[in-house]
């Protein structure tokens, strides 16, 4: 008897085919590429028309010749920038819009290091004294310009008054230029140096005491872990507050406008910034098209600062690192 086997060709394992992934499959994948960007897209909406299209519009008056009543009239191209650049006003406002801002900025981010340094010592009720800082910035701006301008006033103000009992002539805080802007600054400083300070307070509490010990162990006083550990450490907040600063103190309005009563910037211009200038084109002679060529001006001065302040802390910082 013979038997016949039939030998099978080796199969190969063939791929088994591909699922077919249904609706809910898809779905879930778009859920899990599309939903991070859901997730961020209210804010750059908003940015977007809050902040993107208003500058663009910005832009697109200041290139034609725009009233208050009439709206849009013909396309001027640069003749506003060349007006504006070309008046005594525009270079005025600049230079005090910088004294203010330099006056008010420097003093204001050294003493808040200063204040968040002590803050960040071992202090009795230091919820107290923490909380005490912030007060001058939950006062409202009207109410801390109303107070400081009789503070400051010429005649009868409190500091000329002091100024007289020590032998000093007074002062014209409101008809002379640097008076004037001493008084702003001082405004601007006592409204922002506490909360300033409490934001460089959270760095320096980041800081890992270890680094200190380290430091004591090496012979450091106070002062040289200030200088040489606190301050390095604290360079990204630094770069903040100072671009912050910047922006702030270039775009001033309220206490200027609201250090007098006609809210000019003084009889011949002393403190007018370059805000109240723009404010006076737009809303008080109806040229929105110059009004414009001032924001557009304005924002390119303080996208120019910025990066030059940006430059010049990381400069400084890194400076300190290396030794």
């Amino acid at each position: 008897m013979s038997t016949t086997s039939t030998l099978r060709p080796p199969t190969e394992h063939a791929e088994p085919p591909p699922k077919r992934i249904g609706f809910g499959g898809r779905l879930s994948r778009w859920d899990l590429r599309l939903s991070p960007y859901l997730y961020i897209s209210p804010f750059f909406i908003l940015f977007f028309v809050t902040g993107l299209f208003p500058l663009v519009y910005t832009g697109w008056v200041a290139v034609h010749d725009w009233d208050l009543i009439m709206g849009q009239g013909e396309f001027v191209g640069a003749k506003n920038f060349t007006d504006v650049l070309g008046g005594r006003d525009f270079w005025n406002a600049l230079v005090n819009t910088f004294s203010i801002f330099v006056l008010s900025s420097v003093p204001q981010v050294l003493a808040a290091i200063t204040i968040a340094a002590l803050l960040d010592a071992n202090l009795r009720a230091k919820t107290f004294w923490r909380m005490g800082v912030l007060l001058p910035y939950v006062v409202a701006p009207v109410a801390v310009a109303l107070i400081f301008s009789n503070l400051f006033a010429d005649k009868f103000g409190l500091i000329n008054t002091l100024l007289g009992a020590v032998g000093i002539d007074p002062i014209g805080w409101h008809s002379q230029r640097l008076p004037s802007h001493v008084a702003i600054a001082t405004m601007v400083n006592f409204r922002w140096t506490g909360y300033n300070a409490l934001i460089f307070l959270a760095a320096m509490q980041a800081i890992p005491r270890d680094l200190y010990e380290q430091a004591s162990v090496d012979g450091a006083g106070k002062v040289r872990q200030f200088f040489s550990v606190t301050v390095p450490l604290l360079r990204p907040t630094i770069i903040f507050i100072v671009i912050t600063s910047t922006i702030g103190g270039l775009q001033i309005f309220d206490e200027v406008r609201l250090y007098d009563q006609f809210g000019r910037g003084g009889a011949d211009g002393q403190w007018q910034t370059l805000t109240i200038l723009l404010y006076e084109q737009g809303w008080t002679r109806s040229n929105f098209g110059r009004a414009s060529a001032i924001a557009v001006l304005l924002f390119l001065i303080i996208g120019v600062i910025g990066l030059i302040n940006y430059f010049i802390t990381r400069l400084i910082a890194t400076s300190e690192v290396k030794r």
